[in-house]
């Protein structure tokens, strides 16, 4: 699996209402139904109020491309200028944990 964290920054709470309107507009559901979709979640900071996070997870890179060549790419970009935001961008690839963490893990 393959995680990437995209960071949305903007003013005014520009970014809280990018996501909003990513969800209320359908567009989130539409991606979370993509073939290889995993996961695709908003998260605001605690820390810093302009930032949202989105956690968007794909079974593998071919998933990931099929997402970038579909129309709801326009979608979103067309909402990243529409509230100006810029992004910071993090990719993480899976793998089994480790036994040494398990005891750190409450489930």
């Amino acid at each position: 699996m393959i995680t990437v964290n995209l960071y949305y920054t903007g003013k005014d709470g520009s970014a809280r209402k990018f996501a909003e309107e990513m969800e209320s507009s359908g567009t989130a559901d539409k991606i979370r139904a993509e073939k290889g979709n995993v996961r695709y979640d908003y998260f605001l900071s605690m820390k810093d109020p302009e930032t949202v996070l989105l956690i968007d997870a794909w079974e593998n890179q071919e998933a990931i491309d099929a997402h970038h060549a579909s129309p709801m790419m326009q979608t979103i970009m067309d909402l990243r200028d529409k509230y100006d935001l810029h992004m910071k961008v993090e990719r993480f690839i899976s793998e089994e944990l480790p036994k040494s963490d398990e005891g750190f893990i409450r489930s």
